[in-house]
């Protein structure tokens, strides 16, 4: 009986790491995030975009220092950058690591058809800015998935 269970073990465990996509780090000066192995990274004004090569949505990072933006005005500055109509109540937020607060917020966009999840460290006057967008017929799966864990990766360094 121990062997078959140890057999059994064995071989999820090997259907587990055949399913493993390789990744690869984008490291920067002050945050660090994990992708997929292949997506393209591009820098535009120090703004980062990840994504896949089919290009059906993509990670964006911007960082902002010297922001003069009260904690108290932050959920009006993320529903502003979508437009949204949402009541602040939607945007979360809560106390994260080394002393910054983590803004929560995600919002369909029905004209384009795109999902939108977005993440904000905001301490003092430093603010990191991490989005997915993807297309809403793409967001399922392993997309959804892929998309997910580089962002969940996302580590701000000081």
């Amino acid at each position: 009986m121990k062997k078959i269970f140890l057999a059994l073990v064995l071989f999820a465990a090997s259907l587990l790491t055949a399913q493993a996509i390789p990744t690869e780090v984008y490291d920067h000066e002050n945050y660090s995030i994990v992708y997929p192995q292949g997506w393209k990274v591009t820098n535009d004004s120090e703004i980062i975009n990840i994504f896949p090569p089919s290009q059906i949505g993509a990670i964006t990072i911007s960082e902002y220092h010297d922001l003069n933006l009260p904690k108290s005005e932050t959920k009006k500055f993320i529903l502003a950058l979508y437009k949204s109509s949402d009541d602040e109540k939607k945007v979360t937020s809560k106390s994260g690591k080394k002393g910054y607060t983590e803004y929560f917020y995600e919002y369909l966009d029905e004209k384009q058809k795109l999902i939108w999840i977005t993440k904000v460290f905001q301490k003092d006057k430093d603010l990191y800015l991490v989005s997915v967008n993807c297309g809403q017929k793409y967001w399922n799966g392993n997309f959804m998935k892929l998309f997910n864990e580089a962002f969940d990766s996302f580590k701000i360094k000081k």
